[in-house]
């Protein structure tokens, strides 16, 4: 029942927005991020790193934002996470690993910073073209080494009610969990963001660190993250949690299944006023299909 109140239709979040949207909040100044030389335009279109679409304009990628930690209407976010203080800032890894460690923010900064252009899905029906900041989760994971027990990596958002207050409240139920299969995680499109616009994460995307998997629906994608953990199991998810037979585990963008309260054949682009056809897996089937190889993309959603 909650879901049902708070996810509420493809049709009304679009129309809600363009109709009775506030002024966008004032913008938060991030800081400037070095990046890493960038692969040729064409190749990185081939590998999935870059799309050619036009970006969405920053102005709305941060006035249009669900994180409920925060506030549950997309315009409210940013308001509510303004001020949000990202520093000190520590994720740790453990579990199923060789080396456990904890890393600091700064630490994860120094990696090779790369520009990646996404496309992202919610499953509300509505998408963004994101140029996010960041790099690839193996090359995080691959400092702890992963034993030959890990089958699927765990993920948490910070729990801090005073710092992000919809905490307070049991709209669900914190702190926000999620998870990957191993060889999803290691895919080499899923990645760690740490800016977006070349620039740090502001508050209400998820600063100062989120997991971005573009070939499935963005609450996927989980942000501010404090902790990973790297199982054997498949790890509990707080939206297949919340409403299993809405919410799978693995929720690949993919329109032949309807969500089972609205289609997922067709989207909305922020910033257009048609709908367009939703791709499988987002459109990055070439680059990942074969992880799920031989599934079934109905039973397992």
């Amino acid at each position: 029942m909650r879901a049902a109140v708070l996810a509420g239709t493809a049709t009304a979040t679009t129309f809600l927005y363009r109709t009775l949207n506030p002024p966008p909040a004032e913008k938060t100044e991030g800081t400037k991020l070095n990046q890493s030389a960038n692969l040729p335009n064409q190749e990185a279109i081939q590998k999935g790193y870059r799309t050619s679409e036009a970006l969405t304009p920053l102005q709305d990628i941060t006035n249009y934002n669900n994180f409920y930690e925060f506030d549950t209407s997309k315009d409210g976010v940013a308001y509510a996470a303004k001020g949000f203080v990202t520093r000190p800032w520590t994720v740790s890894i453990s579990g199923l690993v060789n080396k456990p460690r904890t890393f600091d923010i700064d630490e994860l900064l120094k990696f090779d910073q790369e520009e990646r252009v996404y496309r992202l899905r919610c499953v509300e029906g509505w998408s963004m073209v994101i140029p996010w900041l960041g790099f690839p989760l193996f090359k995080l994971l691959e400092k702890v080494e992963p034993n030959s027990q890990a089958k699927y990596v765990a993920f948490q958002t910070l729990l801090d009610p005073k710092r992000m207050p919809n905490q307070n409240t049991g709209v669900l139920q914190w702190p926000y969990v999620e998870g990957l299969r191993l060889d999803e995680a290691m895919h080499p499109l899923t990645i760690m963001a740490t800016g977006m616009y070349g620039e740090t994460l502001p508050p209400q995307d998820g600063a100062p660190l989120r997991l971005v998997v573009p070939w499935k629906y963005g609450f996927k994608s989980i942000k501010s993250i404090v902790k990973i953990t790297l199982v054997a199991d498949e790890p509990p998810t707080t939206w297949n949690n919340e409403t299993p037979d809405e919410y799978g585990f693995y929720s690949n963008v993919n329109p032949s299944v309807p969500h089972p309260r609205w289609s997922q054949a067709t989207e909305r682009r922020i910033g257009e006023l048609g709908r367009r056809k939703t791709l499988l897996f987002n459109g990055y089937g070439e680059q990942v299909a074969g992880l799920y190889e031989g599934m079934d993309l109905v039973k397992y959603f």
